[in-house]
């Protein structure tokens, strides 16, 4: 990603960027996300949008999942997580802010995977500053 300042990076350049970050992830918590499936979309479908209540270029990435906290053995089988990124609103965060993409991505990867855990903001900013 060295062009990265030249050109757009693409969603499949973002998806290595995304799973750097999650490979990042320290334990207890890496354990727990081998299950859990990346997406990387230009934007939000609709009915997430609605359901949100968000406009496209709000919503840079999204977990849907049960958290761990809520996990059941006597739970029915479930779809395995899955944490979204949303390329467009990505870059158009990444051009307003200036904010170096390797550390927008870090950022919302360890948000979502925060909501995986139940964890509160300031629990997220320490698993963020972990490094």
């Amino acid at each position: 990603m060295a062009d990265q300042a030249r050109r757009a990076p693409t969603a499949g350049e973002m998806e290595a960027l995304a799973r750097e970050a999650l490979a990042r992830i320290p334990e207890p918590f890496a354990g727990h996300l081998a299950n859990a499936v990346l997406f990387v979309e230009e934007f939000a479908d609709d009915a997430t949008l609605a359901e949100m209540d968000m406009d496209p270029y709000e919503l840079t990435g999204l977990y849907r999942g049960r958290p761990v906290g809520e996990k059941s053995a006597f739970d029915a089988i479930d779809y395995p997580e899955q944490i979204h990124l949303y390329r467009q609103p990505l870059l158009a965060e990444w051009c307003e802010t200036g904010v170096d993409l390797h550390d927008l991505i870090r950022h919302v990867i360890v948000h979502e995977v925060g909501h995986h855990f139940g964890l509160s903001d300031d629990d997220m900013h320490a698993l963020e500053d972990g490094d």
